[in-house]
C-alpha cells in the first residue's frame, strides 16, 4: 500500500515506500506476529505533556506513572499466511497488557474459549484509590468473584459473541470483510501517497531507517473524505469524525520512524508530544517492537463463566454495571501458564 501511494512522489519516496510496504508484506506471508507497544518517556514527562500541558487537566501521578511502565503485549498464531486467514484459521491469540505492578488485563482465545484474568492490586495502584473486593459482588453475579479473586476464567467464544450482539453491541472478534478491508487500504494509500513525504535514515550493517512525515489534520481529512462513500460498510456501526472533529483535529506534522532489519519490519517509533499542545516539554515516544511469536496456550484452571457475565467489562475492569459507584475492579494471581 505504502509503496503504491509513494509513487506519485519522488524517487526517494518511491523507493523507501517500497521498502515499507515490502516489509508488511512479509509480515503478511508469516503465519505468527508478535510485538509490544509502550510509551518510552517517563512520568514527569507523562504528566507534563497531558492535559495540554494544563496541569488542571493533567493525568494524575499514579496514572502518570503506570503509563511509563505501560507494556501492550500481542501475540497471534495462524495455520496459514496471516494475510490469508479468516478467523477459523487462527490458532490462537493474546493480548496482555500491563504495567511495573503487574498484569491490568490479559485475554487470550485458545480453541472455542475466551480467557480473563486482571489484577486489582496493580490496577488500583493505576488508578490511584482502591480496587472493590470480591464482597462487594453484587447479588446475583457471584460467578465474577472469580474474577475479582484473581483467577483465569473462560467463556465460549461464539456464545460471548452472540450474547454482545444481542446486547446491541458488536458479535466481537469480526471485523470488516476482505472487500471492506481493501477499500480502507485504498483510501489510505491514496491520501499517504499525496500527503506523506518518505526518506530513507542512517543505517548500518542490514538496519536501515525510513521515515514518514505528514500533517495530522491533512491526512485524518484526506482518509475521512474517502471513507465517508462506504460508512455503512465499517464494522460495528463506526461513525467518522464530522466536519467539525476534522477542524479540531491537531494542524501539526508528525513522523513514524520505521527500522528495518534485513528487509523485515523490527520497530516503529513515533513522537506523539506534538499533537499534546506542548512540545517543548519533551518526547512522548510510541514504541512498537516486534518480536518472535510463542505459543498462546490455554491457562489450567480457568472457571467458565456464562457468556453473558463480562458483558460490559473493559480491560482490567468487571464493569461498570457490576459495582454500582465504585468504579473498576479485577483480580488476578501471578500463575499465569504460558
Amino acid at each position: 500500500m505504502l509503496a503504491a501511494a509513494s509513487a506519485c512522489g519522488t524517487v526517494e519516496n518511491l523507493t523507501a515506500g517500497q521498502k515499507v510496504d515490502r516489509a508488511v508484506e512479509r509480515i503478511g506471508e508469516q503465519k505468527s506476529l508478535a510485538f509490544r507497544l509502550d510509551l518510552d518517556a517517563d512520568a514527569r514527562t507523562i504528566r507534563d505533556l497531558s492535559g495540554g500541558g494544563d496541569p488542571a487537566e493533567a493525568v494524575p501521578p499514579s496514572m502518570a506513572r503506570a503509563l511509563s511502565t505501560l507494556h501492550v503485549d500481542v501475540s497471534i498464531r495462524s495455520r496459514k499466511p496471516l494475510a490469508d486467514s479468516q478467523e477459523k484459521d487462527f490458532l490462537g491469540s493474546r493480548l496482555k497488557i500491563s504495567v511495573a505492578d503487574g498484569v491490568l488485563a490479559e485475554y487470550r482465545v485458545v480453541g472455542d474459549f475466551t480467557y480473563y484474568r486482571t489484577d486489582p492490586a496493580a490496577l488500583g495502584s493505576a488508578m490511584g484509590f482502591p480496587v472493590p473486593s470480591p464482597d462487594d459482588i453484587p447479588p446475583g453475579r457471584e460467578a465474577m468473584k472469580e474474577v475479582a479473586e484473581g483467577h483465569w476464567v473462560k467463556m465460549n467464544t461464539k456464545a460471548l459473541g452472540k450474547a454482545r450482539k444481542s446486547a446491541g453491541g458488536a458479535p466481537g472478534a469480526g471485523g470488516p470483510d476482505a472487500r471492506t478491508q481493501r477499500k480502507i487500504l485504498d483510501a489510505v494509500g491514496a491520501v499517504v501517497g499525496r500527503r506523506v513525504t518518505f526518506r530513507t535514515g542512517d543505517g548500518s550493517e542490514g538496519v536501515e531507517h525510513v521515515v514518514a512525515t505528514g500533517n495530522v489534520r491533512d491526512l485524518v481529512t484526506g482518509i475521512v473524505t474517502r471513507l465517508r462513500p462506504f460508512q455503512d460498510d465499517l464494522p460495528g456501526g463506526m461513525e467518522l469524525p464530522t466536519a467539525r472533529d476534522l477542524r479540531d483535529a491537531p494542524d501539526k506534522k508528525i513522523s513514524v520512524d520505521f527500522t528495518l532489519r534485513d528487509g523485515d519490519l523490527r520497530r516503529l517509533r513515533v513522537d506523539l508530544a506534538p499533537l499534546t499542545g506542548k512540545p517543548a516539554a519533551g518526547e512522548l515516544p510510541l514504541v512498537v517492537a516486534f518480536t518472535e511469536a510463542r505459543d498462546v496456550r490455554a491457562p489450567k484452571g480457568a472457571t467458565e463463566l456464562p457468556p453473558g457475565a463480562m458483558l460490559g467489562a473493559g480491560p482490567g475492569a468487571l464493569g461498570g454495571s457490576l459495582l454500582p459507584d465504585r468504579g473498576p475492579t479485577g483480580g488476578i494471581g501471578d500463575d499465569g501458564d504460558f
